[in-house]
């Protein structure tokens, strides 16, 4: 896979809610995918080809890769910065995070996603991404 050729990134500062916490009082890591799900929200956004956008294009994104590495716990009422960076486009979609402690910059998690065009009308995988998505990093860049 070729790397990016492009520096596109977009962050989310989160609040962690009360709910996210498990009994040990720190938050429950599978919640860690909401919060990259609001910065790639954002990333996708940003190069205008978010979620609605995608479908109307007409191609489905599912994740089907990812990996995440937590390093320090996060708790509730702590304020994180979600950064998400482009890594991959011309094949796959691949999103590198990282999660830091809004105050203190401290990294606590970082990890990546990767998601794969699949075209709606014959719900093939495609091993090229769509024009549609490259044209659109390009004019973002």
């Amino acid at each position: 896979m070729m790397k990016c050729d492009v520096d596109i990134a977009a962050e989310v500062i989160i609040e962690v809610p009360f709910e996210d916490g498990d009994p040990m009082g720190v938050t429950w890591h599978g919640n860690y995918f909401r919060y990259l799900e609001r910065a790639r929200c954002r990333l996708l956004e940003k190069i205008g080809y978010g979620y609605r956008t995608m479908i109307e294009s007409g191609y489905s994104w599912p994740i089907v890769d990812t990996r995440m590495k937590f390093t320090r716990p996060t708790v509730f009422g702590q304020r994180i910065r979600v950064v998400a960076t482009l890594q991959e486009y011309e094949n796959r979609l691949k999103i590198s995070y990282e999660i830091t402690d809004a105050e203190s910059g401290v990294r606590v998690t970082k990890g990546y996603t990767t998601q794969v065009a699949v075209d709606n009308a014959t719900e093939e995988l495609c091993f090229v991404s769509p024009d549609v998505l490259i044209e659109k990093i390009r004019a973002c860049a």
